[in-house]
């Protein structure tokens, strides 16, 4: 065989050189040394615009008041940026572009939270899906499908991409990322599963990145209650986009107005189309412009900070009032970002919806001027909601002026509930009489690390069974206590479990509308002493709407009688707003809106929830339905020989304690009186019925 022979033996294919090539070309590709680029100039170069989720298809072209926020998403110095924004600003489209510039230029590890799975769904399949395919440089760096390519999860060449709904406290374990961005948080419980808010929980997933980032936006829904709110509260910048008045070249944001103010949008309501003569009136000069001179204008605005002066410019650079170069803020937030900027939203249309809406509050349908507050002018809705007053029940204890830590004549029955927090516990108690009424005597918080058990030996046990004076000088001892299981769930359960003989409960709130405050009972399997104990624990779920709807029912009724609640004078100021902290408020679930009770962050709720599971141990133990002979019972119970004692002299002081005095001989026909021994003499008072007080 000749050497040419040999060597053409050997040759390697050109189609196979040139696909070992491609592989190493495509393995350095995330190591390649790459200009580094801001957002908004990567998707100027690479991101696209589908059909499938757009009007506009094709390349991108970032729209002015876009590239502040864009700038900040990819600017390492900057923590959290929060976007308070209306609808059809472009704000998701920016935030699939973040995902893309994400995977494909800084190979860094992210999530996203929609709302609920289904959000999350549809999200992926109309946004990013589509984007996967179109955007090249996305493409190169996508990791083949199969069982690591799924709705939850995208993979990438040096990162990946979780996608997930923010209902379940499980969607923020188990995953560690560099950047974790949160969508339509307004749309988010204030709580998930009683653990914490959402944007804390995501926050959490960053710890150990060497540039964390958390972005925020939404559109904002109501007062009290919005997560964005309060996120942009506390930024260390909250910016305005200004425009330059092309009358007087000051400066000034596109604003709404109102009838109070001269500048903002005008126009004029007698003509036949008013709509048709919208202007925005300069708040400086009151030169006024229409929607085509704002976009011949609205590339020369600039971020702007109301309170500092902060701004970022079309210089795109960060700078104090005095025009100095700084390094960016930490914590930015962009706000105001309402319809008029938006080049999709004419004029004339806005102000037509806000004639629509305008017209619908008059009729009693505030639905639209909602809408219109929301998701047109970016703004949160103030309504008034369902909720008791909690100075009016400060007012009403200080009146009945009621000791605290003493059993109250006509209350007959005891019950204490605990509320477990991470480093706490709280506890309430509540005395029960007849016909419903009822009685807050005391109000305990308990400092110490719940995930103990000794913890809970040392401080949780000793108020099983606590003891009260009484207002006729006996004790009594709460019968029961409820211990609610949604925090530190084990520790609970093994607690519950091992004084289940002294009527210790288990209890989760469930809080679906129309469940009974006595809802079901599962058996729950256990860990103790290093074994599982099936079915260890029995765990109550009580109707927590049901019962809030009760509590606010009678907090209303003033006076004594019948379902009235009466309060310690010297109850801490914690128990009232506690008490009072939740709102009645409109709720959007798969089965529509719904009027649930709701506490906006921030607020603590403690003792409306034990007072909730007191009045499940008060249904427990069927005390609504007891019989007036029961009560009477119970009455005689607790003071059983207070009629056969003599009355004080009338001069006497009705609350002095006196020492009875043997007495007199009894008449032929009496039958001999029982022995005599102190007790606590009172001056007529009702008590807690009829027959009691026909004997007084």
């Amino acid at each position: 065989m000749t050497a040419v022979a040999e060597a053409t033996r050997y040759a390697v294919p050109p189609a196979t050189r040139r696909g070992v090539l491609r592989a190493i070309i495509a393995g350095l590709d995330p190591v390649k040394a790459v200009p580094l680029q801001r957002l908004a100039d990567w998707a100027a170069d690479h991101f696209k615009l589908s059909a499938d989720s757009s009007h506009e298809e094709g390349e991108w072209e970032s729209w002015p008041f876009q590239i502040g926020w864009m700038d900040a998403f990819s600017n390492d110095d900057i923590e959290q940026v929060d976007v308070q924004k209306a609808k059809r600003v472009g704000y998701t489209k920016t935030l699939v572009a973040k995902v893309a510039y994400n995977a494909a230029h800084r190979f860094r590890k992210q999530a996203l939270w929609q709302p609920t799975d289904d959000d999350r769904d549809s999200f992926v399949k109309t946004e990013i899906d589509p984007m996967l395919d179109l955007v090249d440089a996305v493409r190169k760096v996508r990791r083949g499908k199969g069982a690591e390519d799924s709705i939850k999860l995208k993979c990438f060449r040096g990162s990946l991409a979780h996608f997930l709904g923010a209902k379940a406290a499980r969607a923020f374990r188990r995953i560690t990322v560099d950047d974790a961005l949160l969508d339509e948080v307004d749309g988010m419980d204030q709580t998930v599963e009683k653990s914490a808010d959402p944007i804390t929980l995501a926050k959490g997933r960053l710890e150990g990145a060497a540039h964390p980032k958390c972005i925020v936006g939404s559109t904002p829904r109501r007062k009290g209650f919005s997560h964005i709110e309060r996120q942009v509260q506390a930024a260390d910048a909250r910016l305005r986009y200004r425009i330059k008045c092309p009358h007087c070249s000051a400066e000034h944001p596109l604003i709404w107005g109102g009838k109070k103010v001269a500048h903002g949008f005008k126009w004029d309501s007698s003509a036949p189309k008013p709509e048709a003569t919208v202007h925005h009136v300069c708040p400086h000069c009151h030169g006024s412009i229409n929607q085509a001179t704002y976009l011949k204008v609205w590339r020369e605005g600039a971020w702007v900070c109301d309170l500092t002066g902060i701004r970022y410019g079309q210089d795109r650079t960060w700078r104090n009032d005095r025009g100095e170069i700084i390094r960016p803020p930490r914590h930015v937030a962009f706000t105001s970002v309402w319809a008029a900027y938006s080049p999709q939203r004419g004029w004339p249309d806005i102000v037509r919806e806000w004639r629509e809406a305008h017209k619908a509050l008059k009729a009693g349908d505030n639905g639209p001027a909602q809408g219109f507050t929301n998701e047109t002018l970016a703004e949160t809705w103030e309504e008034e909601y369902e909720q008791t007053e909690t100075e009016a029940l400060r007012r009403r204890a200080k009146a009945e002026a009621l000791p605290m830590g003493v059993v109250p004549r006509g209350a007959c029955v005891l019950k204490n509930s605990i509320d477990v927090q991470a480093d706490r516990w709280e506890m309430v108690t509540w005395a029960f009489g007849r016909n419903d009424e009822s009685w807050a005597i005391d109000y305990r918080v308990i400092y110490g690390n719940t995930a103990d058990a000794a913890e809970w030996d040392a401080k949780v046990e000793p108020l099983i069974g606590l003891s009260y004076p009484t207002a006729v000088g006996t004790r009594l001892a709460c019968s029961a206590m409820a211990v609610d299981t949604g925090f530190q769930t084990h520790q609970a359960y093994v607690f519950c479990r091992k004084h289940a003989k002294r009527n210790v409960h288990a209890t989760k709130g469930d809080s679906m509308p129309g469940k009974p405050i006595k809802s079901r009972r599962t058996l729950q399997d256990v860990k103790a002493s290093g074994r599982i104990v099936r079915r260890g624990v029995a765990l109550w779920y009580v109707g927590t709407d049901t019962a809030k709807d009760l509590i606010h029912g009678r907090l209303q009724l003033e006076g004594s009688g019948p379902g009235r609640m009466h309060f310690a004078a010297d109850l801490p100021e914690a128990f009232f707003t506690g008490l009072t902290a939740e709102q009645r408020i409109p709720v959007r679930t798969h089965r529509g809106v719904e009027l649930r009770w709701e506490c906006p962050s921030g607020r603590r709720n403690e003792p409306l929830d034990c007072t909730v599971y007191c009045l499940f141990l008060a249904e427990l133990d069927d005390l609504p339905r007891w019989t007036d002979r029961q009560w009477s019972r119970a009455e005689q119970a607790l003071q059983p020989d207070l009629f056969d004692l003599p009355l004080p002299p009338a001069a006497a002081d009705p609350i002095q304690v006196v020492d009875a005095a043997p007495p007199a001989p009894p008449a032929q026909d009496q039958p001999p009186p029982r022995p005599a021994r102190p007790r606590i003499a009172r001056a007529p008072a009702a008590v807690g019925s009829d027959e009691w007080n026909a004997r007084l």
